[in-house]
């Protein structure tokens, strides 16, 4: 098979959940597959170990096109003009160019700018919603990373029923599983000027995220069980939609000496916190998967997360699970923690089980059958 993918977000210094989802999934298709033929379609010359490409795997280097808008002109053009045509054309994140293979596949990760569409601005909403209903009309099959997703999915865009295929996806295991020089955490630790203890939350800092719950329940846990105010929260991320509220909610509750915004940070310095961080704490509304509590459990820290959405298929018995809507409620949790060690001790524990389910490998290779049931 000629298989062209979308390597563009894969490409992006800065990467986040759907970019290091593309990421794994190239890097590990570069290993286990050795047969077909890959173009990896780009808008400039792949970086770091992307550019590592065994002699099956070509980078196709598309010029750049305005904005955000390369996908549907130069990709497309490329796919009905260009010399690299693909049999099959992957794309690992919510948009289908407009000029397509008929056999294309894409991965739509989740539907929050449906489901919680004030969450999102306009211009990303109304993209990603006609991007979505497109998709679900036009391509060949749809990929999604948890039975949540499925069901949302075939919810909101009834057409993609009979396409969509589940691929769970996993974490770092090189970054997150190895073991953490004393040394190099105090590095981390002295960079971005954190004192411990400290409980910590990565994620873009934007409603989605459920950054003004977390703020209101560590405002409750200092006020009732932390009146000497030892304890500091991390927020690890960049800044994102209502991240003036954000700011404001700081000021509001007095936290302002208490709160550490250290903004997007390379994996290293991630897992360092993660290993000495007291807890992980993901509130979040919404999530189609949900990586960074696998992460955190692969770095011995308890998590306390959401009931809500597809995080509950992910942590399973391993975390805490609280209604995001009632900081009250995760507050309590982040007091059994610290307060309780056998229940610490049991959460790591059962963490270290829970992400052995979960690996990039298995992605990929579920990946690559869907790929072959289509040739």
């Amino acid at each position: 098979m000629l298989i062209g993918i979308d390597a563009s977000r894969a490409n992006k210094k800065h990467k986040t959940g759907v970019e290091w989802y593309a990421y794994h999934l190239i890097q590990e298709l570069k290993k286990n597959d050795s047969e077909n033929q890959y173009y990896l379609y780009t808008r400039e010359k792949l970086m770091g170990g992307l550019a590592n490409c065994p002699p099956n795997f070509k980078e196709v280097v598309l010029g750049w096109a305005p904005g955000y808008l390369w996908t549907q002109l130069r990709l497309s053009w490329e796919m009905k003009f260009g010399k690299y045509k693909p049999d099959i054309l992957f794309v690992p994140a919510h948009v289908l160019p407009i000029l397509h293979p008929k056999k294309s596949i894409v991965t739509i990760h989740d539907v929050g700018f449906s489901a919680y569409p004030k969450l999102y601005n306009w211009k990303d909403k109304l993209y990603h919603i006609w991007a979505s209903y497109y998709i679900s009309r036009r391509a060949k099959k749809i990929i999604t990373i948890s039975n949540f997703s499925k069901l949302e999915i075939e919810k909101y865009f009834p057409k993609s029923k009979g396409k969509i295929a589940i691929t769970p996806i996993g974490f770092d295991r090189q970054v997150y599983c190895a073991k953490r020089d004393s040394s190099s955490i105090n590095q981390t630790l002295n960079k971005f000027e954190i004192t411990k203890p400290f409980f910590l939350n990565t994620a873009r800092l934007e409603d989605k995220k459920n950054i003004l719950g977390l703020l209101e329940a560590f405002s409750i846990f200092q006020k009732k069980f932390d009146a000497s105010k030892k304890y500091n929260l991390v927020l690890v991320g960049n800044k994102g939609t209502g991240y003036s509220k954000i700011k404001s909610k700081i000021d509001e509750l007095n936290l302002k000496k208490n709160i550490i915004e250290i903004g997007w940070i390379e994996k290293t310095d991630l897992a360092n916190l993660y290993k000495v961080a007291e807890i992980f704490i993901f509130p979040s509304l919404y999530e189609g998967f949900g990586i960074p509590p696998l992460e955190a459990m692969a770095c011995e820290t308890p998590v306390i997360t959401s009931d809500a959405a597809s995080i509950p298929e992910v942590v399973g018995q391993a975390a805490i699970t609280v209604d995001p809507h009632q900081p009250e409620i995760i507050a309590q949790a982040m007091k059994y923690i610290v307060t309780k060690p056998e229940l610490k001790n049991k959460l790591i524990l059962n963490g270290l089980e829970q992400i052995k389910k979960f690996s990039w490998q298995k992605c990929a290779q579920e990946t690559l059958r869907i790929f072959e049931s289509l040739y």
